[in-house]
Parts: C-alpha cells; sequence; structure tokens
C-alpha cells in the first residue's frame, strides 16, 4: 500500500500495524476521509495525536514521540486511556466533549506523568478539535500538543526573581536606618522569617574557637519558643561541623530522617525538625552563622536557599556598617573630651586634633563614595536582571511562535529602562552635567581648527599625525565635543613619556548587524574619530575599568578619575558609543563613533560675511523675565543698548499678562527660578500655547538640566548658565533672532 505517504518513523509503523486488532479495523478499509486526516498528521511539523472513538485508539506523528516519552511506540493503536492511566479521567472527559460536537484548548495545563519511572510534573499547551466521518459526524479527536515544561519553569524562575528583589529591596529600605547590630538583626530574621513563612530565623556569632556560638537575634513565630543562648556546634553533628568549616550551607529537610538519632536530638530539643544554615567565613574564619528552621519537616526550595544567602551576606554588610558608625560616634564624643582640655595642652592637642578630625572627614568621604557608587550598581544589577529576563523570555516566546502573552514581557522590560533613566538622571545632577547645545558639526573642520593647538599642547617629543575625511555631519555639541578630543589627546601624551606619534584620524563607517550589537548602536551611518598613541597602553583590566567615575591610573593628585566617565556619558547622550583598543606595550587607540546628520554642518563663516544683523538691533522687542532686580536692570540696559525694544517682568504672572497684551515679542529672556511658584519653563510651555513661534533664551545658575528635554534643548531655544558675559549675550541674542528660511518665506505664502 502506498498509504500512509512519507518517510517518517510514524508511517512506516501505522503501515505495518496490526490494525485489524483495534477498533479501527484493518488499514485498508479505512475510509478516505479518516486516511486523510492521518495523513496530515503525519506529515506535521508539530506534535499531534488521534484519539478515534470512546476508547481513544491512538495515532500519532514523529514530533509526538518525545511527549510519549517510555510509551512509544506501544501507545500506537493502544488505547489512550490505557496508555496513559494517570491521566485517564481528564482524556475520558475530553473525548466525551469533543465526540458531542465541542473544541476544547489549555494554555500551560499541568499534568503529573511517569516519565524516568517516577512522577514528574509536565505543563503542555493542547487544543482538541472533533475528527468528523463522510457523513459530518464526530468520530474522533485531534489533538494538537506543545510541552512548554521549560518555558513555565523560566516564568516560574522570573516571577521569583522579581519577589525575590522587591524582598530584597524592602529589607535593605527597613535597615538603611538601623543605628546598631541588635535592630539590624531584629528587622532582618523577622521580615525573613515571616517572608519565607518559618519557624525561626535567627543570627549567632562564633566564639573564637569556632566551635562555641551565640544566638543573638532570633525572630520566632507566635506560639514557638525562642532560641536565644549559647551552643557547641559540635552538639549538633558531624554533618553541621563539615560543611559550615567548608564554608558551605548546612541542609537538612527532616532531622529525624537525615541525621544520627543524637545528633537530630539536639535540634529536637529546640523545636526544630527542617534547617538551612548559612555560614559566614571572613579571612578563612568561621565568624558567624545565619539560619532559617522550621518545626515540621519541610524540604527546602531553591528559592529558601538563595534568600538565606543573600540576606546573610547583606546581614554582615549592614551589621558592619552600623558598627563603623558606631565607632565614629565614639571617636567624635573622644575629640568633643578632648577638645575640653585644650586650654592645658593647646599646641600639642590642637595639631592631634586635627589630624583626627581629617582622618575622620576622610573616612565620611570615602563611605559617601561608597554608598554612591554601591547603591548605584545594586539598582542597575536589579533593573538588569529584570531587563535581562523578560528578554530571554521574550526571545524564547519568538523562537516558540509564540505571541500571545509578549505584552508583560515588553511592560517588564520597559519599567526597567524607565527606572534606570531615571536613576542617570539623578547621577547627571550629581554630576552637574550641563545641558546640551547640538548643531550640525563637521568633524573634520572641527579637528582641523584644533590641530595647532593640539601639536603645541603635546610637545617636540611627539609627531602628530591627522588623515583621513568625511564629509558627513554629526549632531552634536561642538564645545563638548572639543573637549573630548582634547582630553584624549592629554591622555595620549602622558601615555607616551618618551616621546612618540599621536594620530587623529576620521572616517564614515556604516555599522549593521553584529556590530551594531555589539556597540549598542542602532543601525546606520556613523562618524568615528580615533585618537591613537604609541605609548604604554592598558592592560584588560584597567581598559574595562577606564570608564567608571574615579578609576584612573595617574599618581595622586595628576587626574580626577572623570574625564573618560564625562566624555563617555556626553559621547552616549549624543547617541553615539566610546570604544577603547589597546595592549600593554602596543599603545591605545580610543574612537568616539557618532551618528550620522542628515542635515548638512553650516559653514563657519565670520559675521562679516554670514548677513547677520551687526551688534544693533533693529527694532525686534524682547521680554526679560528675571525676579533679581540688579540682574534684570543689566540684561534690560545692555539689549536697549544694542538697539532693542526691551519690556520687562519680575516673576512669571507678570510676564504671563505681558505675553498676552503685546503685540509684538520676538525673544524672551526667561531666568529658569522665578518666585511664586512658576518656573521660566512652565512660563514659556504657557506663552507658545499662544505663540507656537515664540525664541526663548534660558539663562540660569543651576548646572542641572532643568530646562531641557533628554538632555537637549528643543528649537527656537537656547541655554546660558550664570554667570556670563554681556557680549555673550548680546551674541546668543542676535543668534536666536537671525532670519531663518522659515522667516523668509514671502508673505501670504
Amino acid at each position: 500500500m502506498n498509504f500512509p505517504g512519507g518517510a517518517g518513523e510514524l508511517s512506516g509503523l501505522v503501515r505495518n500495524h496490526d490494525w485489524a486488532a483495534t477498533p479501527l479495523g484493518p488499514l485498508e478499509a479505512w475510509p478516505a476521509g479518516l486516511k486523510a486526516v492521518v495523513d496530515l498528521v503525519l506529515s506535521a511539523k508539530v506534535p499531534m495525536a488521534l484519539l478515534m472513538g470512546e476508547r481513544g485508539t491512538m495515532i500519532y506523528n514523529d514530533p509526538y514521540i518525545p511527549i510519549a516519552a517510555g510509551r512509544h511506540p506501544m501507545s500506537l493503536g493502544s488505547s489512550v486511556l490505557e496508555s496513559w492511566p494517570e491521566v485517564a479521567d481528564f482524556n475520558r472527559g475530553i473525548i466525551a466533549d469533543v465526540l458531542m460536537g465541542g473544541s476544547r484548548s489549555f494554555a500551560d495545563q499541568e499534568f503529573l506523568f511517569e516519565r524516568s519511572g517516577c512522577p514528574e510534573p509536565a505543563f503542555l499547551d493542547i487544543d482538541y478539535s472533533p475528527v468528523r466521518d463522510d457523513a459530518g459526524a464526530p468520530v474522533g479527536v485531534l489533538a494538537v500538543l506543545h510541552e512548554c515544561t521549560e518555558a513555565h519553569h523560566a516564568r516560574r524562575k522570573l516571577r521569583r526573581t522579581a519577589e525575590k528583589l522587591a524582598f530584597l529591596d524592602a529589607l535593605g529600605q527597613a535597615t538603611i536606618n538601623c543605628r546598631d547590630a541588635d535592630d539590624v538583626l531584629a528587622v532582618t530574621t523577622r521580615m525573613t522569617g515571616e517572608h519565607l513563612g518559618l519557624s525561626n530565623c535567627a543570627y549567632a556569632d562564633m566564639d573564637e574557637d569556632q566551635d562555641g556560638f551565640t544566638i543573638r537575634g532570633d525572630w520566632h513565630a507566635p506560639g514557638v519558643p525562642s532560641i536565644l543562648g549559647h551552643y557547641s556546634l559540635a552538639d549538633f553533628g558531624s554533618l553541621a561541623v563539615r560543611e559550615l568549616r567548608a564554608n558551605r550551607p548546612l541542609i537538612v529537610n527532616d532531622n529525624a530522617r537525615e541525621l544520627p538519632s543524637h545528633e537530630a536530638r539536639t535540634f529536637q530539643d529546640i523545636g526544630i525538625a527542617a534547617t538551612i544554615c548559612m555560614p559566614l567565613v571572613k579571612s578563612g574564619r568561621l565568624t558567624a552563622l545565619m539560619a532559617i528552621h522550621d518545626k515540621a519537616p519541610r524540604v527546602w526550595s531553591d528559592y529558601d536557599l538563595e534568600i538565606i544567602a543573600e540576606v546573610t551576606e547583606r546581614s554582615w554588610v549592614h551589621v558592619e556598617r552600623v558598627s563603623v558608625e558606631a565607632d565614629l560616634r565614639l571617636s567624635a564624643d573622644a575629640l568633643r573630651e578632648l577638645n575640653e582640655t585644650l586650654e592645658r595642652r593647646v599646641e600639642d592637642r590642637t595639631r592631634k586634633l586635627l589630624e583626627v578630625e581629617a582622618a575622620l572627614r576622610q573616612a565620611q568621604k570615602m563611605e559617601a563614595v561608597g554608598q554612591l557608587t554601591g547603591g548605584l550598581a545594586h539598582d542597575f544589577n536589579n533593573l538588569l536582571t529584570g531587563l535581562g529576563g523578560s528578554l530571554e523570555m521574550l526571545w524564547l516566546r519568538v523562537r516558540q511562535g509564540r505571541h500571545d502573552d509578549l505584552e508583560r514581557y515588553f511592560d517588564a522590560a520597559e519599567g526597567a529602562v524607565k527606572r534606570a533613566a531615571s536613576l542617570t538622571h539623578r547621577l547627571l545632577a550629581f554630576s552637574r552635567q550641563q545641558t546640551l547645545d547640538p548643531q550640525p558639526t563637521g568633524v573634520d573642520r572641527l579637528v582641523a581648527d584644533l590641530e595647532e593647538l593640539v601639536r603645541r599642547t603635546m610637545g617636540p617629543a611627539i609627531r602628530v599625525e591627522v588623515r583621513g575625511s568625511t564629509g558627513w555631519p554629526v549632531l552634536i555639541d561642538r564645545n563638548q565635543l572639543e573637549n573630548a578630543l582634547l582630553n584624549l589627546c592629554i591622555n595620549a601624551r602622558d601615555a607616551m613619556p618618551d616621546g612618540g606619534t599621536l594620530t587623529i584620524a576620521t572616517q564614515g563607517r556604516t555599522i549593521e548587524g553584529h556590530d551594531a550589537r555589539r556597540l549598542g548602536l542602532a543601525p546606520g551611518d556613523y562618524v568615528v574619530l580615533d585618537v591613537s598613541d604609541t605609548g604604554t597602553g592598558m592592560s584588560a583590566e584597567v581598559a574595562s575599568r577606564a570608564f567608571d567615575p574615579f578609576f584612573t591610573t595617574k599618581p595622586f593628585g595628576q587626574g580626577t578619575g572623570l574625564g573618560l566617565s564625562m566624555i563617555y556619558g556626553f559621547v552616549r547622550q549624543s547617541g553615539g558609543q566610546v570604544v577603547i583598543d589597546s595592549e600593554p606595550g602596543k599603545g591605545t587607540r580610543m574612537s568616539i563613533v557618532l551618528p550620522r546628520h542628515g542635515v548638512a554642518a553650516a559653514p563657519e563663516v565670520s559675521p562679516a560675511e554670514d548677513g547677520a544683523p551687526d551688534a544693533a538691533g533693529e527694532g525686534q522687542v524682547i521680554l526679560v523675565v528675571d525676579d533679581e532686580p540688579m540682574i534684570r536692570m543689566l540684561v534690560v540696559e545692555v539689549l536697549e543698548e544694542a538697539g532693542f525694544v526691551v519690556l520687562e517682568a519680575g516673576d512669571g504672572r507678570s510676564a504671563l499678562g505681558i505675553l498676552e497684551a503685546a503685540p509684538r515679542i520676538d525673544l524672551v529672556v526667561t531666568d529658569v527660578g522665578l518666585p511664586h511658584g512658576m518656573t521660566g519653563r512652565e512660563v514659556v510651555d504657557m506663552a507658545r500655547v499662544q505663540r507656537p513661534d515664540l525664541k526663548v533664551l534660558f539663562i540660569t545658575g543651576y548646572a542641572e538640566n532643568v530646562v531641557a528635554s533628554n538632555g537637549q534643548l528643543e528649537s527656537l531655544s537656547a541655554i546660558m548658565t550664570k554667570p556670563f558675559e554681556i557680549a555673550a549675550l548680546v551674541g546668543k541674542v542676535h543668534e536666536l533672532l537671525a532670519p531663518t528660511a522659515a522667516d523668509a518665506r514671502p508673505a501670504g505664502g
């Protein structure tokens, strides 16, 4: 026979099976409709099974074999109720429903299958639909299956990870203001015990002999006795001694079954049946223990172990923190007492006091830096965990061809990205990053303008080469890019103390595919600015930390460690990337990669050539808004002397009144910080409802990003930071009021 067609394993088994011994009868007697369905199932690339008749006689395809596990090939031709006895009731109900003409679908349905000789949970997506005879009556069930056990476990793991991170974050918030170790331990043991549903959670300090220990932080559930006290580790048995001293957790699910009776008795005497005891080994010594206990046998999960491991390490950090703070407070008290006796030993004690105070300030400074960087690392690790996990799940779903639940993973990833953006904004405010003023800029021209300055800076021992050319412009803050280029050249000079060659090169490059993903850039055209030297080079370890704030290899006092981190932040903010290529003894190449801008860079011409207005205004009307009378007076007078008609206001409400009444205002010059609850930014936003083309110059004494969106100003706006030169103010006003293509269109056009 040529039925069934195909060369798969099941096609051959179906052809050779003794179907006469089944309710379906001999193969050659099967109706054409049944044969067509069987051919469809056998040729399918996804797991499918036919369950024919009330007993569910089985016919399935090759992709179904992994699901059948040890039941293949015995299941072929058998009743599904007999082949899968552990889910017979489920299948009996499905067959009854579908033979009545219904359809059933299940997503992430849990089954307990007998696999590898023992019950094993499995999760499947299944669609059941009727198979009809030539008259249209249901005679069987077509099951389309997809086993999603691994995906289910991955989702569960992601949920538990989010749960763990939320708990650890709450624990950190709860302990951050604790001022002594006992407070830290009381909060930590209580929250951990309640979170995991324990009988006890305890913290113990080890004696010097590493055998005796004292439980001094103990939370216990209502009705469970406290276990505070002093104990001997040896009394808890050889397993406890061996595991804990080897820096491994002691894990006991049921001490009555897993430990010798005399060792189990020690646990049972204090009401413990199951335990995880986590060691804290510092400098090779068993220093402390943290344990979770249950009064009944309990199979500890990976989640339980992860939580107690994290809590143990964090508790130690917090205990160390409060200990250092206590020492600092004692030191401060001692300094105050010493200060009262200075009259008798003024000269000597004054010197000592200053030394101690300097040390204290340095310790506090380092502690603040440590808290900042540690907090940022912790938050970013949490965010990256959520983001990475969501992306992994998205990738898994795409490979599976499933698109039904992608939205929640997108939402999780988007939430992580938004929280990361918020975190970087706070860091930028801390570091006083200036708002960028991007303009179409030709990198070749910028390099040419700086070439002479670079040559003078390098000195006679260093040869400077400039090569390459690209006509592509970039959208960049020119001053920031100039500073970045000079900074890189100075770093290169310092890496060549005995002389060498500095090379500045530009090139246009299209970055796509793997290179774009590796650099974290969108595919497209980029301008690459390379600064190369033949100096000492960097090791892989140094290069990996080169962009870290405060990291420097220069001698003390010769570098802050902020230069490269600021360059990196500026370039990334501008949509680009900075790449290091370095090897010890072979020099370094620093590459600034910036996206090509679609608009050509404006030619740089002198004021006499560009056709712009001269120092005199042309009757244009300017509104000056500033709550500081002296500054307002100066700005008004200098603009009036430049030939402008100037109106003034001391607050936002007055400015809005003028903007509503005045028939013409060409430019608003406003301070950002204004009194009476209305900022300069808000004044401009309200004014542009009626005057959408209103040009604005913000002036501010703040360095933080208070007027920009994503670090960049919108069109028709500029910003100047106090203090500024009056000439620069007038120049910026002329620049904003210079005619544009839109201004020059014919009237009525």
